[in-house]
């Protein structure tokens, strides 16, 4: 998951040195994490 959140920091740098988008970039990362992990428990549950 954090690869994706670091090459979006390098794309970003590479256009402004100055941007450091890392942890903005993790928000979403993390999100889908808890939702997919979310998503799974309810459907064991469901099927259980």
């Amino acid at each position: 998951v954090p690869m994706a959140a670091r090459v979006v920091q390098r794309v970003a740098q590479k256009e402004s040195p100055g941007n450091f988008l890392l942890m903005h970039a993790m928000g979403p990362n993390v999100a889908g994490v808890i939702g997919t992990a979310v998503a799974a428990g309810v459907m064991l549950t469901l099927l259980s």
